[in-house]
């Protein structure tokens, strides 16, 4: 274990490193120089170099990803911003502040949302799921699966103002959507990211009763499995001993992909709710050619992808006994 765990840990930071090349070298390939933003409308050349400087971006490309490199380890001067200690991502060419602190700021808005709406679907859609497959073939199945299939059609902005009217304006049901800091007051934190949790959980709840559906089903036909019926087990045993611990395994596979896209930040939802988390960063760094902050958001959500990936492979070893760490 301990060596497939160092062995994935740099085989992640790697990935990680190509990543925020490629990042660098898109920046550079796109048509709108940050420099000439920031330097306003009168800008003569004279003002316009010196504005690249000031950023941190008048020397050639891979001297400005070596020396973005070298912040993350050991800090960074800036001309206009001072000094900026280790782990440095730079300062946003936008708002002037580091660019880790930013996201340190953004993210507990998003891990709220990812953390509450995975609770939602995972209950409701294995649960689902699991019923389906126990009663294959019958009616409760045939609604489940139908059900299924057309919230999965659904998009979270349609659904997302549907519901904010009926539930919070019309019916008074739910708090409008906003973020409480979880420390400050967990009941409003609860009350006020409970609408983007349902609307968030419906498409995936519906993925997840399909793919529970699926997998159960195939591991309920397994042979193992009908050996533990022929041997007299109860099927609350078989169920849950055999068969379930069998079809989980893609299923986590695909949960720890699904948790580090959202802590990479859920785009539209936080749109759609205007909920201030990685999402919206993202978004407002790409309309404005902010290389910092767009660099910084890209390995925070690459980063939560490849750190599941490693933690699901891990738990494979505890769910299915066939399954072996080298």
């Amino acid at each position: 274990m301990f060596r497939f765990l160092v062995r994935r840990t740099l085989g992640a930071a790697v990935i990680l490193l190509i990543i925020s090349a490629l990042v660098f070298v898109l920046f550079y390939a796109a048509p709108r120089d940050p420099a000439r933003i920031a330097c306003g409308k009168v800008c003569t050349p004279e003002t316009l170099e010196l504005v690249r400087k000031n950023l941190g971006i008048a020397d050639p490309l891979p001297v400005q990803y070596w020396e973005w490199l070298k912040g993350l380890f050991v800090g960074r001067d800036y001309t206009s911003f001072g000094r900026c200690d280790a782990p440095c991502l730079g300062y946003s060419f936008q708002n002037r502040e580091p660019v880790l602190d930013t996201i340190l700021d953004r993210f507990p808005t998003t891990l709220s949302l990812a953390i509450g709406s995975s609770v939602v679907y995972l209950i409701f859609g294995i649960g689902t799921g699991m019923l389906a497959a126990v009663k294959q073939g019958k009616a409760l199945d045939k609604i489940a699966s139908s059900a299924s299939l057309i919230a999965s059609s659904m998009q979270i902005y349609v659904v997302g103002v549907l519901a904010t009217y009926l539930l919070v304006d019309q019916w008074h049901l739910l708090d409008r959507a906003n973020y409480t800091p979880f420390t400050d007051n967990p009941a409003k934190w609860a009350q006020g990211l409970l609408v983007p949790w349902l609307v968030l959980s419906l498409i995936w709840t519906a993925n997840y009763t399909r793919m529970t559906r699926s997998q159960m089903v195939e591991s309920l036909s397994e042979d193992y499995v009908r050996t533990a019926r022929a041997k007299g087990l109860s099927s609350r045993t078989v169920f849950f001993r055999f068969a379930w611990r069998g079809a989980m395994g893609p299923i986590i596979t695909i949960f720890g992909l699904d948790l580090g896209m959202l802590l990479g930040g859920a785009i539209i939802t936080e749109s759609t709710f205007s909920l201030q988390g990685l999402g919206m960063l993202s978004v407002k760094a790409v309309s404005t050619n902010d290389l910092p902050m767009l660099l910084g958001v890209v390995l925070v959500a690459a980063g939560a992808i490849v750190v599941f990936n490693i933690i699901v492979d891990a738990v494979y070893a505890l769910i299915d006994p066939r399954v072996r760490l080298a």
